[in-house]
């Protein structure tokens, strides 16, 4: 067997293991969960009732919710390397398919680094970091409005104030948010700390991103939040959950305050969101199987659809390529660049002479990731 058959070989048994393994995940979770029947049962009934319109709503937000995310990362990934929006998207629906067999979407991050070239993987991680990080501001600082609205004044009985340290959230989200906002001075505080050159090297990367560019990502992340939202509430309303918007709005906040605070897998954050769900619907409603069956419904058009998506392009990817393990990797990438990966390690050059009587020409510094 030659070299280029062995790499084929184990691309596609790499590809086969995983792509099974995905879509044996989404068939437990869409068809062999215990409640499947029952909440299939839910949707068929509320079908015959009319409400069409919510739902093709929620179904016309899909691709605006997944391509204000691809946008973001590629908004991210631009100080690097320029990718084009259909591979950005493809490599967010990659991402989508491995996240739902991680906790708290961890694998979306490997996902996202198999649809670029090798020498770009670090700048895919780096650029998902900054746009994870936006997106966790924008729900957290309205999931702490909405939960406060919601429980100080829908909850009968209950007292916000009494809930411990509760008010230390406002300024501990405040400091996440000058965090985020001075990403380029962190570095400094990085590089003084006895890190490895390699992961020291990936953090010097944060440098090239200025407050604006951070702006720009936290307002996509924003508009993504009110996509999913909006989505969340035509869900609802489908259902017959008549919640006046403030508080939809505020129920909605808080159950995704609720599931961002635990890292598990999609799959069981929605058993999480689910009780939280019955915990915010229930006023409004009786149908108890019609508020899991809204939360199910989310979970099946915002995560199970992409992903199915997301496994036919896993497939057609080159695995061994994506991770750098064969040859000819930069073959038909930008220009190198666009993808410099010394960001800062440059070795100081000694004034005078070098061997052989010439100084060697400026900007030319040797990296010292170059070196042997």
């Amino acid at each position: 067997m030659t070299r280029k058959q062995l790499h084929a070989a184990i691309n596609w048994i790499i590809k086969g293991t995983i792509a099974a393994f995905l879509l044996f995940t989404l068939y437990r979770e869409v068809v062999g969960r215990e409640d499947a029947a029952a909440l299939w049962m839910a949707w068929k009934q509320q079908l015959h009732r009319g409400q069409w319109q919510w739902l093709f709503g929620v179904l016309l937000l899909l691709p605006a919710n997944w391509s204000l995310e691809s946008q973001k990362w590629r908004y991210l990934l631009r100080p690097f390397w320029r990718v084009p929006f259909v591979q950005a998207f493809r490599a967010v629906m990659i991402g989508v398919s491995v996240s739902l067999i991680t906790p708290n979407r961890v694998g979306e991050y490997a996902g996202r680094v198999l649809a670029v070239p090798a020498r770009h993987n670090y700048h895919a991680v780096l650029a998902m970091l900054a746009g994870s990080y936006a997106q966790l501001l924008a729900i957290l600082s309205i999931g702490i409005i909405g939960a406060s609205y919601f429980m100080d004044t829908l909850l009968d009985g209950y007292q916000l104030m009494n809930l411990k340290g509760w008010w230390l959230a406002y300024p501990a989200v405040g400091m996440l948010f000058i965090g985020f906002f001075n990403m380029s001075r962190l570095t400094e505080v990085f590089r003084k700390l006895p890190l490895p050159r390699s992961i020291l090297r990936v953090v010097l990367m944060l440098r090239q991103y200025n407050r604006w560019q951070l702006a720009v990502a936290l307002g996509l992340a924003l508009a993504r939040y009110a996509v999913y939202s909006l989505q969340y509430y035509g869900l609802i309303l489908f259902f017959g959950i008549e919640a006046p918007p403030t508080a939809a709005f505020a129920g909605i906040a808080t159950i995704f305050l609720i599931q961002t605070s635990v890292p598990l897998p999609p799959a069981l954050a929605l058993l999480v969101r689910g009780e939280a769900a019955l915990l915010v619907w229930e006023p409004y409603s009786s149908n108890s199987w019609g508020i899991l069956a809204a939360t199910f419904g989310l979970f099946i058009i915002n995560l199970c659809l992409p992903a199915l998506l997301g496994v036919v392009f896993f497939v057609k990817t080159n695995v061994l390529k994506s991770l750098g393990y064969e040859k000819n990797i930069v073959q038909d990438e930008p220009l190198q660049r666009l993808a410099d990966l010394s960001h800062g390690f440059r070795a100081t050059r000694k004034k005078g002479p070098t061997h052989g009587g010439s100084r060697r020409p400026r900007g030319s510094g040797e990296s010292l990731f170059d070196r042997q």
